[in-house]
């Protein structure tokens, strides 16, 4: 992990099977450590107390006290813990599992539910790696900026304050271009249930156009996410389905486990979904470029790409296509970011017109619809 402090890790989950598998995959991470067990969320209380782990990996589902309440209780006793949730595929274990993240939980890992101990081993391994390396470097910045400011709440007023700045700054004069967005196209992943929850609810109901998203997640886990954001949003806001046409108002969210793009329709007006089992790309579906490729043939020179927090660079490629179409791109800034992985590469590659801070997406997003203010 190229860091010289180790990350110290509670393992908690009500099955031995799980403990065993998840201590197995980190002990075969350099510079972590599993500092101990507990198979209940009581327990798991007394050992964060009494070990003052940096991380824990959670069980949602357990006897005595589940996931949630014990985030609760982090939360509410102030404890200096990040947590990563392993959940049961289900629909209640997708509707716990947003609730965690809105708690705060970094990430979550979907429990295989089939093959061997070997299989499942090697699949939580894949996914648990790159998560905690991810966590790493968040902490990492979390330590710096501490340790810059000395008091992190002056310091988060201050970064705002710069954040703010910089947004005009980074904004080029693309913006001036003539021509406003028809449709809005979002690819997020790592960090993206809350950072959505930021930005979908302050689109305004009358936007005008609709917005697809693709948020990396299994199936089951994308419609609770979407049944999550409906609640809290002055658009309409779905997991998208097979050969709806798309409306203004209205944002869909790609199917876990499946790949999302629009298609012209039969009067040659209006769009279609079209929900496909294609292969996965970049090791993802949904993908976002499966997604964005489609944008950009179909809305030329009126459309808008956003990329935000996640690992990876899936989106990097449909971006590139949407602004050499005439789309109006927009990344989230590093600072705001979970993990600035997916906006990265778009920003070096200079095909970005803004880079902005989440707090502000939404009111950008919309000034590509209603019309800049120059």
């Amino acid at each position: 992990m190229n860091n010289s402090e180790l990350l110290r890790i509670l393992v908690v989950d009500d099955t031995i099977v799980y403990r065993k598998i998840i201590s197995d995959v980190i002990s075969q991470i350099p510079n972590v450590e599993v500092i101990g067990t507990a198979n209940n969320g009581k327990i798991a209380l007394s050992k964060i107390a009494s070990l003052k782990p940096d991380l824990i990996t959670l069980d949602i589902e357990m006897p005595e006290m589940n996931g949630i309440q014990v985030l609760n209780e982090i939360n509410s006793q102030n404890l200096d813990v990040g947590a990563i949730m392993l959940s049961t595929v289900t629909h209640e274990g997708g509707e716990m599992t947003i609730k965690a993240l809105e708690l705060g939980a970094f990430d979550f890992i979907p429990k295989p539910d089939k093959g061997t101990m070997v299989e499942n081993t090697k699949l939580v391994a894949n996914t648990l790696t790159p998560m905690l390396k991810a966590f790493t470097r968040q902490r990492n910045v979390i330590k710096k900026l501490k340790n810059i400011s000395g008091n992190r709440e002056q310091h988060n007023i201050k970064n705002i304050a710069s954040d703010k700045k910089a947004t005009k700054k980074h904004v080029n004069i693309s913006r001036k271009k003539s021509g406003k967005s028809e449709i809005i196209a979002i690819g997020i992943s790592t960090g993206g249930p809350n950072a959505l929850a930021e930005v979908i609810p302050n689109i305004p109901a009358d936007i005008g156009v609709p917005i697809l998203i693709v948020q990396h997640m299994p199936p089951l886990f994308t419609n609770s996410l979407a049944k999550s954001l409906d609640l809290k949003s002055k658009v309409t806001v779905k997991e998208a389905s097979d050969g709806e046409t798309i409306l203004p108002n209205s944002a869909y969210i790609a199917p876990g486990g499946k790949q999302m793009k629009i298609v012209a329709g039969v009067d040659g007006l209006n769009r279609i979904i079209r929900i496909t089992n294609d292969p996965p790309e970049n090791s993802c579906k949904p993908s976002v470029d499966y997604l964005f490729r489609s944008i950009a043939h179909h809305y030329i020179g009126r459309s808008t790409g956003v990329i935000m927090t996640g690992m990876g660079s899936d989106g990097t490629a449909g971006l590139q296509l949407m602004k050499k179409n005439g789309a109006y791109v927009i990344a989230q800034d590093k600072a705001t970011c979970v993990v600035f992985g997916m906006p990265k590469e778009p920003v070096e590659l200079n095909i970005v017109d803004s880079i902005i801070p989440l707090y502000n997406i939404a009111n950008e997003i919309t000034n590509t619809v209603k019309g800049f203010k120059i």
